[in-house]
């Protein structure tokens, strides 16, 4: 490993280490036991593709405004730091970052969708057009 500045590949592998991601399956489970599903994707990506029924849309430059539990524009659901934060993007990518900086923020139970929206359609699971 060197001591210069890291690849997008080596910061996704760092990231990823820090918590658990779930699969499709698993963040279905995860939501009907009171998880919070946030998709992040950007508008034209949830027009051509659908939504997951009961996933709070926030995209990516609002994300950690809106879930900040002592943040002045936080969400509803964003109670505390202990909500079960399931991040989805269309590949697995971006959630992966976006993750890492709610844990940052103290919301340690956030993880992401791996795979993002393409694999929780591909495993069957409801969406909406």
């Amino acid at each position: 490993m060197s001591d210069g500045p890291l690849g997008i590949d080596e910061l996704l592998e760092r990231v990823r280490a820090g918590y658990e991601r779930l699969g499709p399956h698993e963040a279905w489970a995860a939501a009907s036991k009171g998880a919070l599903l946030v998709d992040i994707r950007y508008a034209k990506l949830r027009e051509r593709d659908g939504l997951i029924p009961g996933a709070l849309v926030i995209e990516r430059n609002e994300l950690e405004w809106r879930l900040d539990p002592r943040g002045s524009h936080r969400v509803p659901e964003a109670v505390d730091h202990g909500l079960r934060v399931v991040v989805i993007c269309d590949e697995g990518y971006a959630s992966s970052l976006a993750a890492e900086s709610l844990h940052r923020l103290g919301l340690y139970r956030a993880t992401d969708l791996a795979g993002g929206f393409q694999a929780w359609r591909a495993a069957g699971l409801p969406v909406e057009t």
